[in-house]
């Protein structure tokens, strides 16, 4: 399959408290919990005929700016997003534990 992660759209659903990239039939999210000025982000998940072609990398990139950008203190309870931001120092210093 030939995707581009980074022209991919995700996009913030609050309604379901998740973020999403839609894939044609298919969606991949990042689901969260607000508590205060605080963003907790719980799951990851990639339909499996997905996984490889960096959707999820993109989506934490997305979602980790979002938080920054909007002032939100990030918890990873999500062991992908915890592993992101591990590799990526750039993002630690708005995060618990990290």
């Amino acid at each position: 399959m030939n995707i581009d992660p980074n022209q991919l759209e995700v996009r913030n659903n609050p309604e379901e408290n998740r973020f999403e990239v839609i894939l044609g039939d298919a969606i991949a999210i990042v689901e969260y919990m607000i508590a205060g000025q605080n963003i907790i982000f719980t799951h990851t998940e990639v339909p499996r005929e997905f996984e490889g072609l960096g959707i999820a990398n993109r989506m934490a990139r997305f979602v980790l700016d979002y938080a920054r950008d909007d002032g939100y203190k990030v918890q990873a309870l999500c062991p992908f997003i915890s592993a992101y931001i591990r590799k990526h120092p750039e993002y630690q210093a708005n995060t618990w534990g990290y």
